[in-house]
């Protein structure tokens, strides 16, 4: 909705009158209220106000306001009405009916205490990016007097066939009854393939709504497939009523989740993932992702812009979806139902977590040390996840998407496994002996890394989100942390893609505030030396060190193949004096060890290099 925007905090809002604000201050819309961030008080209200003349060509219309990610929202008064909201989750549309006048004023009202559920309760991100407001923005939607309410799809594949389902709602005006059929078209999105097109007919009084569906079988179907293992094609569905037409866009494929793999269109497809928190761009986020070779994105406590969605089925990136704010008291099917109804259509969105640390016997870091290692071992064995909790969500997941029904730390028998050796807990040589004891671990891991700070003038307690006491216990100073982020991050990265594990989601894309915390890249988008290290880490086909590497340390060379191809490659490697090559075999999302290495006592890096018929790969470890 274009025009200038205005924004403020009212006292005492009135029931009875428009909202009274002292000074006003323009916003953006869509965006956050950054200026007015020190004056939103739980008890008042944030109001943002417009005007926009009659957006109709005839009087005929019909008008709708549709407010699309405003957590907080609680009244709207449209030309001195109020109209009550009921509350939602901010990623659930809120559509309101009006009858235009020549010039309209529009007062939007918020909860200004509010903090929505998830990754907005919590320190990971900013305090500027849970402000209440019209985070993505409002839409004036123009109709017909009849018109399509609702057009949801839900795609199905089943063996060599395909189909889409089509849910339709039609409103019925109230100037004539209806008595007519639904055209429903569906067609290739830029690419050769068969389309088709059926009627549905509708049928209703004036004032009512109308419900129908169809299903389009989908004659040899193309399917989506993720990156690196095929194109990303997808189906434009249209339905149209008279002068009314609704578009939808969507991808066929198939998702299971087995206790060691991601299979898709029954592939098996590894998760080289990032864990991704609220940004300005996620079209940005998406093509930095790709830059850092990563195949997933987990979207963890919060519901993403849905242009994110959009960048994902294009790029052929999965998305592994945290339902925002699941805890064991708030854990309900209807939760899960509204998250699905939003995104379910996204090809890319493959996995739902659902209760995400709901144990963390971690919280407060451990050092190095024996006594903390005797620490760790108690903490492991106390902590344990109730998986009953998630069973009544996992219920209401279709087959088209698979789950995780809870992460959390070693010990806690989590589906997925929150892996922080080297730097909540242990040493990072640990990472090996953790895995060798129980393998599961590192089957499906939800998060790991470290952190870093990017200013030695800053003390790390006043960083939001950054465990300044394990940032002492592991680094001295701002250079030396960013250098120790990388090392942790491609050092476990290393050791879980030899363990040959389905999926493994590093922490994080970007910090979530100013000044540092867990990102390869700074809140702004500036890359930490991290990002290249696990760029290079995250290479599809990719030489890496089966041990942590240490001057005068024994590790082996393994080359790891994540195509669906078998191939050869040739692998050279060199560190002090030494050097060598070998050219092997690797199977198709397998791994071979090429030769075993002994770094000299005076190394000081390992640099490996794979040569590939189309291009070739280095990889350098810093010898920490």
């Amino acid at each position: 909705m274009a025009g200038k925007w205005m924004a403020g905090v009212a006292d005492t809002p009135s029931k009875s009158s428009p909202p009274s604000v002292d000074s006003w201050t323009t916003v953006s819309v869509p965006g956050r209220p950054h200026a007015l961030a020190d004056r939103l008080e739980g008890g008042d209200t944030l109001v943002y106000r417009t005007s926009f003349v009659d957006p109709r060509s005839s009087a005929t219309e019909r008008t709708h306001l549709a407010f699309r990610g405003a957590p907080g929202l609680e009244a709207v008064w449209i030309n001195g009405e109020r109209r009550e909201v009921e509350r939602t989750p901010y990623y659930v549309e809120t559509v309101l009916e009006f009858d235009p006048e020549p010039e309209n004023e529009l007062f939007v009202c918020f909860d200004a205490g509010y903090v929505p559920p998830g990754i907005f309760s919590t320190d990971m991100v900013s305090r500027l990016w849970s402000l209440p407001g019209l985070w993505w923005g409002v839409d004036i939607r123009i109709s017909p007097a009849t018109f399509l309410e609702t057009v949801a799809v839900r795609p199905r594949v089943i063996e060599e066939r395909a189909a889409i389902d089509v849910e339709l709602t039609v409103d019925v005006g109230d100037v004539s009854a209806l008595d007519d059929a639904v055209t429903l078209s569906l067609r290739p999105d830029g690419f050769r393939g068969g389309g088709t097109m059926s009627r549905v007919p509708v049928a209703g009084r004036v004032g009512e709504k109308v419900h129908a569906s169809m299903t389009l079988e989908v004659r040899d179907p193309s399917l989506w497939w993720p990156r690196e293992h095929g194109e990303q094609h997808q189906y434009t569905i249209r339905a149209k009523l008279g002068d009314d037409a609704v578009e939808r866009t969507v991808g066929l494929r198939t998702v299971e989740r087995t206790e060691d793999a991601f299979l898709v269109n029954g592939q098996p497809v590894r998760g080289r993932g990032l864990e991704r928190r609220p940004s300005a761009d996620p079209a940005a986020d998406v093509e930095r992702a790709l830059e850092a070779n990563a195949t997933l994105l987990r979207v963890r406590g919060h519901a993403p812009h849905p242009d994110l969605y959009e960048a994902c089925d294009e790029a052929g990136l999965l998305v592994w979806q945290d339902v925002p704010g699941l805890t064991p008291d708030t854990a309900k099917p209807a939760r899960v139902q509204e998250l699905l109804e939003r995104y379910c259509v996204h090809p890319s969105l493959v996995a739902l977590g659902l209760l995400d640390e709901p144990v963390d016997p971690f919280a407060s870091a451990l050092g190095p040390g024996p006594l903390a290692r005797l620490t760790y071992r108690w903490r492991s064995w106390r902590a344990a996840i109730d998986d009953g909790i998630a069973d009544p969500l996992i219920d209401v997941v279709p087959e088209t998407h698979a789950t995780i029904p809870t992460t959390g730390p070693p010990g806690t028998g989590a589906t997925a496994t929150t892996l922080f050796p080297g730097w909540r807990y242990l040493r990072i040589a640990d990472i090996e002996p953790l895995l060798e004891n129980t393998p599961a671990l590192g089957q499906f891991v939800a998060a790991f890394g470290a952190e870093s700070v990017l200013d030695d003038e800053r003390d790390p307690r006043t960083i939001a989100g950054v465990d300044a006491a394990a940032l002492e216990r592991r680094t001295t100073g701002s250079e030396d942390s960013q250098r120790y982020q990388a090392h942790v991050l491609q050092t476990i990265t290393s050791i879980l893609r030899c363990q040959d594990s389905a999926c493994f989601v590093a922490s994080s894309l970007r910090d979530g505030t100013p000044g540092g915390g867990p990102g390869i890249l700074t809140l702004e988008g500036t890359e930490k030396p991290a990002f290249e290290t696990l760029a290079q880490a995250y290479e599809p086909v990719q030489a890496v060190l089966g041990g942590v590497p240490t001057p005068g340390s024994t590790v082996p060379i393994v080359l790891c193949n994540d195509r669906p191809t078998l191939l050869e490659a040739t692998v050279s490697w060199e560190t002090g004096s030494q050097s060598g090559v070998d050219t092997v075999t690797v199977n198709a999302m397998g791994r071979t060890q090429v030769d075993t290495l002994e770094i000299p006592p005076d190394a000081r890096e390992v640099h490996l290099e794979v040569t590939l018929p189309e291009r070739t790969v280095g990889h350098t470890y810093g010898l920490y």
